[in-house]
């Protein structure tokens, strides 16, 4: 596990910088000015004056070369100067940490109903494969996987907010504000995980420890519940790791729709705005996190089973 970790965290720079080299030029290629980019969002002027646009360059240091402009951005980066935003002038890592914070939340109950609800329902359908109720998961997670996101939460407003008038249909104020975003956000990942946790419950059961725990006397309940849900959880964390950090920056269609102040709502208006800092500092921030969160479930499947062995083949 240490090799792993020391693996990783010596690769993790050489990925940052490519990570940072790539979000900073893909504005440039795409062919997005940065200076009018400022100008367009403190003045919605059409057809800037060429010395303004200048003398905001100067101010900036965007007329120095494209290389200095990186490394200076790059060094920057590297001591947590992520800059100011163009349209509110407020530091970009305080909108990215609280926006981070709202959807931490949102993705942490998300993931954590998830688990909850799927890994028991993957037991119950692989302990009596074929049965009705193994056939009736096999449908709802075939049914949660094929259906969208924003149709989930419109179908959720329509009932729970406009007919029933059970729940508020947006907004970010407290527990029932966000009842209807964790369940739409959760549907998906509870027929994923159900259907992972089925398929490696049945081969636990085909396992020969199953069948040595089996001949010691246990109970088939208790050695499914015991012996061959601990096997059945590496995919079930390896497909936790892979929602936490898709979500972290995948939630946007949630988040827009029930007006969620989080990460995902954030970069949505900063794409729209083209406000470049948060745009790029945002980008940079969440694939490193992912590759943080992706580094964690490589830890976490040695520890669940050690004769995992991530590490070079010895010949």
């Amino acid at each position: 596990m240490a090799a792993l970790l020391i693996r990783r965290l010596a690769f993790l720079p050489v990925l940052l910088v490519f990570v940072s080299l790539l979000v900073f030029f893909l504005p440039r290629l795409a062919g997005v000015d940065p200076t009018l980019a400022i100008l367009h969002a403190r003045v919605p002027e059409r057809n800037p004056d060429p010395e303004v646009l200048d003398r905001i360059r100067a101010e900036l240091g965007l007329d120095r070369p494209v290389p200095l402009r990186f490394l200076s951005w790059l060094e920057r980066l590297a001591r947590g100067d992520l800059g100011y935003s163009y349209v509110t002038r407020e530091p970009v890592a305080g909108l990215l940490r609280e926006g981070l914070a709202v959807t931490a939340t949102l993705v942490g109950l998300c993931l954590a109903l998830a688990v909850v609800v799927a890994v028991p329902l993957g037991v119950v359908a692989a302990i009596r494969p074929g049965k009705w109720l193994d056939n009736l998961i096999a449908i709802g997670s075939q049914v949660g996987v094929a259906v969208p996101e924003y149709w989930i939460a419109l179908l959720l407003i329509l009932l729970f907010a406009q007919r029933l008038g059970w729940l508020p249909s947006a907004g970010w104020r407290g527990p029932a504000y966000m009842v209807m975003p964790v369940l739409t956000l959760a549907f998906r990942p509870i027929a994923y995980f159900a259907w992972a946790t089925r398929a490696a419950v049945i081969e636990a059961m085909r396992m020969d420890s199953f069948r040595a725990a089996r001949a010691r006397g246990l109970t088939r309940t208790r050695t499914i519940w015991v012996h061959a849900l601990r096997n059945a959880l590496i995919p079930v964390v390896t497909l936790v790791a892979l929602w936490l950090a898709g979500m972290l920056g995948g939630s946007v269609i949630v988040e827009v729709i029930f007006g969620i102040p989080g990460i995902g709502l954030v970069l949505y208006n900063a794409v729209l705005a083209t406000d470049l800092p948060l745009i790029q500092a945002g980008l940079v921030f969440l694939i490193s996190l992912a590759v943080v969160i992706n580094t964690l479930a490589d830890l976490a499947y040695v520890a669940l089973n050690p004769a995992i062995r991530l590490s070079r083949p010895q010949p």
